[in-house]
């Protein structure tokens, strides 16, 4: 069975995301895209990552969102319970492996406009290939979830 990944962005990130999708289609991901399903300048983030997070935490899987900076789309994620959004617009890899070995994070936001498509390859496949440790972080994801 694939493993299902979301995604959404607006304009800002829709390149990016286009080319990620191939990406992760072409390596046997199954794909929900909550769009953009066009480069539209005018559209708004929260009506295509507010879904796709309300979809990620009512299914149980992981969403990858863009933005410009993913700070905004970030903070519309995070406004749903159960979600656990972290910003890479690039830096250290060990951010990435911490968000998921210690935070849980459930939703990937990714800065299109400083992280070019060859490191978000490098960034998500990281991000994918870790699990949550769970232990002693378990306790913080629950409070964040009550």
């Amino acid at each position: 069975m694939k493993k299902e990944i979301v995604l959404a962005t607006d304009h800002a990130g829709f390149d990016l995301k286009e080319d990620l999708k191939k990406y992760l289609i072409k390596n046997n991901f199954s794909i929900k895209d909550f769009g953009a399903h066009e480069n539209d300048s005018t559209d708004d983030y929260p009506d295509f990552i507010m879904p796709a997070a309300e979809y990620i935490t009512n299914n149980n899987t992981l969403g990858i969102i863009f933005g410009g900076s993913g700070q905004g789309e970030a903070m519309a994620a995070n406004r749903f319970k159960g979600i656990r959004a972290t910003v890479f617009y690039g830096g250290p890899m060990e951010i990435v492996e911490l968000s998921r070995l210690h935070n849980n994070a459930n939703v990937l936001s990714i800065a299109a406009r400083f992280v070019s498509l060859e490191e978000t390859i490098k960034v998500v496949n990281l991000w994918l290939s870790i699990d949550f440790e769970g232990g002693r972080h378990l306790a913080r994801i629950k409070k964040l979830d009550s």
